[in-house]
C-alpha cells in the first residue's frame, strides 16, 4: 500500500520536528524515508533542508536513485511536494552558495546570498516576518497572510515572476514561496511557525492541485 506521505531524510533535514508538526497538522502515515521506491509509491512528498545549499544536494545526489524518483512522482505523476527553507531552495536552476551548485531545476531561477543594504539589517534573516501570499499564483490558495519564522542567509531569486507565491520584507523583499503546479517551496519554516505554520501544512495535506 502507498505511504501517504514522504518525508524524504537525506541527512539535511531537521526531521523529527517536522515530522511532529506534519502530524499535528493531521498527517496519519508518515514515512521518513531514504528509500527511492518508498518515494514512487508516495501521494504527498516533502522535502526538508537545513545547512548549505551546495552540501543538501551533494547529500540528495548521493542517495541512488533519488533525484530520479522525485522528478517522477513530481514532475512526471503530479503528486503534491513541498519544499521547506533549502529544500525550497533546491527547486532552483543553481545555487551559489561555496561554489556553483546546480539544483533540481524545477523553478527557473538562482539562490543568491541576502545583500546588506542597510548596517541595521542582519544577516542571516532570523526571527518572524510577514509573509505577503502573491494571489495570482497557482499556489496562492495554499498562502495565506501572517507571520512566519526565518532563518536564512540565502534567497531564492525566481526567474520568472509568476512562480512568485508570498513575498517578505528585509530590508527589501525577498521571495518566502515559490510555486509551480503541484510544487510548493516556503522559505520559512513551518514546524516552527506554531499555528500559522500548522495551518499551512493543514492546507498541503488536503492540496488537490
Amino acid at each position: 500500500m502507498a505511504e501517504a506521505l514522504a518525508l524524504i531524510d537525506y541527512g539535511a533535514g531537521n526531521l523529527h520536528s517536522v515530522h511532529n508538526a506534519l502530524k499535528a497538522a493531521g498527517a496519519r502515515h508518515i514515512a521518513v524515508t531514504a528509500d527511492p521506491e518508498l518515494v514512487r509509491g508516495a501521494r504527498r512528498i516533502v522535502l526538508p533542508g537545513v545547512g548549505s545549499y551546495r552540501a543538501c544536494m551533494q547529500g540528495l545526489k548521493a542517495i541512488p536513485g533519488m533525484v530520479e524518483a522525485l522528478e517522477a512522482r513530481v514532475l512526471e505523476d503530479g503528486v503534491p511536494f513541498l519544499g521547506i527553507c533549502v529544500g525550497m531552495q533546491l527547486l532552483a536552476t543553481r545555487g551559489v552558495e561555496h561554489g556553483v551548485t546546480r539544483g533540481l531545476g524545477w523553478i527557473a531561477g538562482e539562490v543568491r546570498p541576502i545583500e546588506r543594504t542597510d548596517p541595521a539589517i542582519k544577516v542571516p534573516h532570523m526571527g518572524w516576518n510577514d509573509v505577503n501570499p502573491a494571489h495570482h499564483h497557482d499556489g496562492s490558495e495554499l498562502i495565506e497572510p501572517g507571520e512566519a519564522y526565518f532563518l536564512h542567509s540565502y534567497h531564492f531569486e525566481a526567474e520568472e515572476g509568476h512562480h512568485v507565491a508570498a513575498m517578505t520584507d528585509h530590508g527589501g523583499g525577498l521571495v518566502a514561496a515559490v510555486a509551480r503546479d503541484n510544487i510548493l517551496g516556503v522559505q520559512f519554516h513551518p514546524e516552527k511557525s506554531q499555528a500559522y505554520g500548522l495551518d499551512l501544512l493543514g492546507r498541503f495535506l488536503e492540496w488537490k492541485p
